[in-house]
């Protein structure tokens, strides 16, 4: 194509040149032209700074966004150094506890093999002593043996000697003893014969008697003030009701009585006392094995006598203590609760006279379970723990100074401990029929038949005719279920019935009245007892309700802290 110019525009700019030109208004258009020019290039500047600023602005965005994604990276790879840090505390924690259960097996095991080690050598040592034993008996077997066939021949052979010297020293006996006689009469003639003749020496002796009878009196009261004194500080402890224990105190006030203990003779240990025949073989061997531990001074078995109230076993265990040849004491279990902290001294004052015992002590504890309870219970006092915590101490080891024998109506209260301290349990039951009946006619026979055939004149008692021994065999057939204790009172009130009546004659209708009414009471003090029973049945049943419910929720303040329920266990919860 053809270049082509169009010169159209600047021909109408010449003339708008030249018409300005003539215009008088030429140098305002050419001023405002300028300042049009001026103002489009200060918003030219205005936009060129508009820009800028947001060039700063784009730049510190970016800056931010940096920081920010920085942070990010900061913040993810703390978390990966703490995971990793967690890892490596596991994986440590998990070797530390591999390594413990290591070292417990490998002492398990050293354990299980010091045991075995034990055992082996225990059984080695047992059999060891058995062989000794049994050599040793036999070995005094056979020495008895030729020591009695010696001594018997020696008797046989010397016997018409020890006759004739027994002859000759009773002829010079009887021979002095009549020189003595006759020697004594006239010495004591002659004498009261010149007494009587001088009235000086009868003045002496009025004035002797006299000063020896004011003597006798202040000796006597100066005596009994000096035994109280000296029984305050050397009599028997508190704690001890009854003992057959020989003290100068009790030599003092009866020596009557301390002669006929020092010289009565061990009699028979189920004297007095009825048993069933397998109760009374099982107490025989007590006796004897107490008999024979005391002679050859061995460690004594402590013994717990547990049943129903009035079934023999304080008898039983002071009949044990005659036979075994030592001395008892008796103590009740319901002296202690009252002295409070003294019951701590109280309780070590008792064994230490136990071990000052030269015989030996028999220390007969009744109605134990009133302080040997479970110290878990909520009922027994801080002094009461002391206490019993005191007798546990002393009764840790047993001893060849003192025995210990228990006796409760409820052994199921005591402390586990103590049931570790007894060595054996003898049951006392209810008697039965032929017991029964043959405690009937010892007490009838005691009570009755003896004071009514005894012919004394002071005696009001009488009997009747009648067979009394059939009629206690009927009453023992009616009687089930009571104790010795309340037969025994049953044939007192027999006793009181006939002193009761008119003539004192006890007549068989008296009997079936008082066996009636005896059996009435027992009756009703059973009824008594299972209503007991029943209530506190369901008091435990409501306490073990309450223990299990509170022990389905435990609270927590933080998760896997161990908290305490209200039986006292501690749990964990998760």
């Amino acid at each position: 194509m053809a270049y082509s110019f169009d010169s159209a525009a600047l021909e109408r700019a010449a003339r708008a040149a030249k018409d300005l030109e003539k215009s008088g208004n030429a140098k305002e258009a050419l001023e405002l032209s300028k300042m049009q020019e001026t103002t489009k290039q200060k918003e030219f500047e205005v936009k060129a700074k508009e820009f800028e600023a947001q060039i700063e602005a784009m730049k510190v965005e970016q800056r931010r966004v940096g920081e920010e994604e920085r942070r990010k990276t900061l913040g993810e790879e703390s978390k990966q150094a703490k995971y990793r840090a967690d890892y490596q505390d596991q994986l440590a924690r998990k070797r530390q506890q591999d390594e413990l259960a290591m070292q417990q097996q490998m002492q398990e095991e050293n354990l299980k093999k010091q045991e075995e080690s034990v055992r082996k050598q225990e059984a080695m040592r047992k059999a060891t002593v058995e062989h000794e034993l049994a050599l040793k008996h036999k070995y005094d077997l056979e020495r008895v043996e030729a020591e009695t066939l010696a001594r018997a021949k020696a008797d046989r052979d010397n016997r018409d000697v020890h006759m004739e010297q027994l002859r000759a020293r009773e002829q010079e006996r009887r021979s002095t003893l009549i020189e003595a006689i006759k020697t004594g009469g006239s010495v004591i003639g002659a004498g009261a014969q010149a007494f009587i003749s001088d009235w000086n020496k009868i003045l002496a002796a009025a004035g002797g008697l006299s000063v020896l009878a004011v003597g006798v009196y202040t000796a006597k009261r100066g005596t009994g003030v000096a035994a109280r004194f000296v029984e305050a500080r050397l009599g028997k402890p508190s704690l001890v009701r009854d003992t057959s224990r020989i003290t100068p105190i009790e030599t003092f006030k009866h020596p009557i009585k301390t002669a006929k203990q020092v010289f009565s003779k061990s009699a028979d240990p189920l004297e007095g006392v009825v048993l069933n025949p397998a109760l009374e073989a099982r107490v025989r061997d007590i006796a004897l094995t107490t008999k024979n531990t005391k002679r050859n001074r061995g460690l004594f078995r402590n013994v717990l006598f547990y049943g129903p109230p009035g079934t023999g076993k304080t008898m039983f265990a002071k009949s044990l203590a005659r036979h075994s040849g030592l001395d008892y004491a008796i103590m009740t279990g319901g002296d202690i609760a009252p002295m409070g902290r003294d019951g701590v001294s109280a309780m070590h004052k008792v064994f230490d006279w136990a071990q000052s015992s030269r015989r030996g002590l028999l220390l007969f504890v009744d109605e134990a379970d009133a302080f040997l309870r479970k110290r878990s219970t909520e009922n027994i006092s801080e002094d009461m723990r002391a206490t019993l915590n005191a007798f546990l101490y002393r009764t840790g080891e047993q001893s060849n100074r003192f025995m210990l024998v228990v006796a409760s109506n409820q052994p199921e209260q005591f402390d586990w401990a103590v049931n570790d301290r007894l060595d054996e349990m003898v049951e006392f039951g209810l008697p039965g029929l032929e017991e029964r009946e043959r405690i009937l006619l010892q007490y009838f026979r005691k009570y009755i038949a003896e004071p009514a055939t005894s012919g004394a004149r002071w005696q009001r008692l009488k009997l009747a005719d009648f067979d009394w021994v059939g009629k206690c065999s009927d009453v023992a057939k009616q009687t089930e279920g009571l104790s010795g204790r309340e037969l025994s009172k049953l044939v007192i009130s027999w006793q009181a019935a006939a002193y009761a009546s008119e003539d004192g004659v006890l007549r068989a209708s008296m009997i079936d009245e008082r066996v009636a009414d005896v059996i009435k009471q027992h009756d009703q003090k059973m009824s008594w007892l299972e209503a007991e029973q029943l209530l506190i049945r369901s008091r435990n049943a409501d306490v073990s309700i309450k223990g299990k419910a509170s022990m389905r929720v435990l609270p927590t303040d933080n998760v896997g802290k161990t908290k305490i329920n209200p039986q006292g266990k501690k749990e964990t919860p998760v």
